[in-house]
């Protein structure tokens, strides 16, 4: 009649498709996931940009910096006061020709 040793094979079938499953769904996840490959690339390049911008403001508060240092009263710039001397009262050297 029927053999009483005999496994079936349906268990194994289970198993192996079970255990596919959750390949293919780690393998996803390693890939597309929050923490995947494509993630931290784009997390990277986000950086780069981040870095670049983050230059790129530091050198503009130098350049801020600088010019609020030149308006300060313990600062004085020779080539500024001589152009406002030269704008606001009218001065010229001798060696100089005006043009108006």
């Amino acid at each position: 009649m029927t053999n009483p040793n005999r496994q079936g094979g349906f268990g194994g079938v289970i198993y192996f498709i079970v255990a596919f499953c959750l390949g293919l769904y780690f393998t996803f996840a390693s890939v597309q996931g929050d923490y995947g490959l494509f993630r931290r690339v784009q997390i990277r390049a986000e950086l780069r940009d981040l870095t670049a911008e983050r230059d790129a403001l530091a050198a503009e508060i130098a350049a801020l910096s600088n010019k609020t240092l030149r308006l300060s009263d313990d600062y004085l710039d020779l080539d500024l006061l001589d152009e406002q001397a030269r704008d606001v009262l009218g001065y010229i050297r001798p060696d100089e020709v005006v043009i108006r």
